[in-house]
């Protein structure tokens, strides 16, 4: 395995990139892990590969596949090692790919950065077997743009929720809808057995009680896609590292921000006292 990373631009996540956006990519792989095990896999536009890597450790063979030659040299480099994972250069709006060679397509957070968006949906459905799953990704362009006034310079059409569905509709009569988005959570869960079931409960500032669900607007859609009824899937998925990433960054902010505060207040002292400015204590009660 070549540890070399590949340059991050902004336009795809590399696996050295930290806090939220690490979370938010690596979680979709973790979503999909288990619909992959023992399948034929794509990863269309798997980009440096990592996602492509973690699939390849429960399905039967895995292809990378992404229109970027540096990062398929790159993943081959990194990645290239493990029998049941190829990478190849193709272009996922284009497959050049037998009918019906996979049981299951992840494209995660490839809509928005292409225009030939029912040529790629229509694609994928070729190259899947009839009984296989499609799963994609792609923000919601309510949250992600409207509300926040954000603009990704790297997105070429970002989809409402409607138009997600519209485009999806036409090869999959079964679409089950999932919202992602990083959430602070207080979890509790069961110590002495496997957990199997999630409860999750909502306050809102107004509100004298908590409400039952996760009452949250989607910063992102995950759609799991079928022409048969799907398999069972879980209403609630949770992912983290458990070196808590977030957690350490967050926690080493805070201590920069309060060595910080104290230094100010040093300084302003310092000047107080260089402008013969009476010092001000602090009152007691």
């Amino acid at each position: 395995m070549n540890d070399r990373a590949l340059e991050f631009t902004g336009e795809r996540f590399t696996p050295e990139c930290v806090r939220e956006i690490r979370y938010e990519h690596l979680a979709r792989y973790a979503f999909a892990l288990e619909l992959a095990r023992g399948k034929r896999v794509l990863d269309a536009a798997c980009g440096e590969g990592y996602g492509s890597a973690m699939l390849a450790s429960a399905a039967a063979s895995v292809v990378g596949m992404d229109i970027a030659e540096d990062a398929i040299a790159h993943a081959r480099s990194r990645y290239g090692a493990r029998p049941n994972l190829r990478f190849e250069r193709s272009d996922c709006t284009a497959l050049e790919v037998t009918p019906a060679s996979f049981d299951l397509v992840v494209s995660f957070e490839t809509l928005e950065h292409v225009a030939a968006q029912e040529q790629m949906i229509a694609g994928f459905a070729r190259v899947l077997a009839d009984d296989g799953i499609l799963i994609v990704s792609s923000p919601d362009k309510r949250t992600y743009s409207d509300i926040s006034g954000f603009r990704n310079e790297f997105h070429v059409r970002e989809l409402y929720r409607d138009e997600l569905l519209a485009l999806l509709a036409p090869h999959f009569p079964n679409v089950r809808l999932f919202g992602q988005k990083l959430l602070f959570q207080s979890a509790v869960w069961n110590l002495d057995a496997e957990s199997r079931t999630v409860a999750a409960t909502t306050l809102a500032e107004s509100a004298t009680a908590p409400r039952v669900g996760l009452d949250y607007a989607p910063l992102y859609f995950i759609a799991v896609c079928s022409r048969r009824p799907l398999p069972s899937l879980p209403d609630v998925a949770l992912f983290g590292d458990r070196e808590e990433s977030v957690y350490a960054h967050y926690n080493g902010e805070v201590r920069r921000n309060i060595a910080a505060g104290g230094r100010i207040a040093e300084l302003e002292t310092e000047l107080a006292r260089l402008r013969g400015e009476p010092e001000v204590k602090p009152t007691t009660r």
